[in-house]
C-alpha cells in the first residue's frame, strides 16, 4: 500500500525540480510499493505507469469524479486555454535550465490532462494549469531500507488565489478517500504487471 509521507521526504532530496518550481507549494507527498525494484527500473516504472495510464482504467468512482470535474470545467470555464499554460501562467518549460531542455518538453502526456516538463534517470516532472491552479505532478525513485527502489509521488501547487485555495480545500477529502487510494491500486498494479504491460 501506498504510504503519505511528510514534505521534508521531498524537500530533502536533491530533485531538479527545486531550482525550477520554488514558488510551488506542496500539496501531497505519497510512496507507493514496487518490490524488487533497482536503482536502474525508474524508466520501466514509467513504460509501465503510460501502459496503464488514462481515466478509463480507473474505478468507476472516479471516473464519475473526473467527469464531473471536466463538465463543470466547461460549463464554468474553468479549462479555457486563456486559463491554462502559456495563457494565464507560464510553462515550466520556460524555466528549465539548458542541461533540461529535452525535445519530449512541452508535449502531451497521453491520456491525461498534463504536459511533459522533463524526464531524468530518477525524477520526472509534468504539469497543467486552469482556472484553480498550476499543478505539478512530480516523480521520483527513492532507495528503501532494504535496499530496493520505490516509486515517490508530490503533488506540487499553485493555487489561483482565494477560488484556487478554497477548490484545493473542498477536494481533499476526496483525495484522500477516493483518488489516491485508486490511484495506488492502479500504480502498484502498473509495476507488478510490467511484464505483460510492456512487453
Amino acid at each position: 500500500m501506498s504510504t503519505r509521507l511528510p514534505d521534508t521526504e521531498h524537500t530533502t532530496r536533491p530533485w531538479r525540480i527545486h531550482e525550477i518550481a520554488p514558488d510551488f507549494r506542496i500539496e501531497d507527498v505519497w510512496a507507493y510499493r514496487t518490490p524488487g525494484a533497482g536503482p536502474d527500473d525508474f524508466p520501466a516504472m514509467l513504460d509501465a505507469l503510460r501502459a496503464f495510464g488514462g481515466l478509463d482504467e480507473n474505478p468507476p468512482v472516479v471516473r464519475f469524479l473526473f467527469a464531473v470535474r471536466w463538465k463543470l470545467g466547461a460549463l464554468l470555464g474553468w479549462d479555457k486555454p486563456a486559463e491554462g499554460l502559456v495563457g494565464r501562467v507560464e510553462t515550466l518549460c520556460d524555466r528549465l535550465p539548458r542541461d533540461l531542455r529535452q525535445e519530449a518538453a512541452g508535449e502531451a502526456v497521453p491520456n491525461t490532462p498534463f504536459t511533459m516538463v522533463y524526464e531524468l534517470h530518477d525524477e520526472c516532472a509534468i504539469e497543467l494549469a486552469n482556472k484553480t491552479a498550476h499543478d505539478i505532478c512530480h516523480l521520483g525513485w527513492v532507495p528503501t531500507d532494504d535496499g530496493e527502489y520505490e516509486l515517490r509521488m508530490a503533488a506540487l501547487v499553485k493555487p489561483n488565489g482565494l477560488f484556487g485555495r478554497l477548490y484545493m480545500a473542498a477536494i481533499k477529502p476526496l483525495r484522500y478517500l477516493i483518488v489516491y487510494p485508486a490511484l495506488t491500486r492502479k500504480w502498484e498494479r502498473a509495476w507488478r504487471d510490467r511484464n505483460g504491460a510492456v512487453g
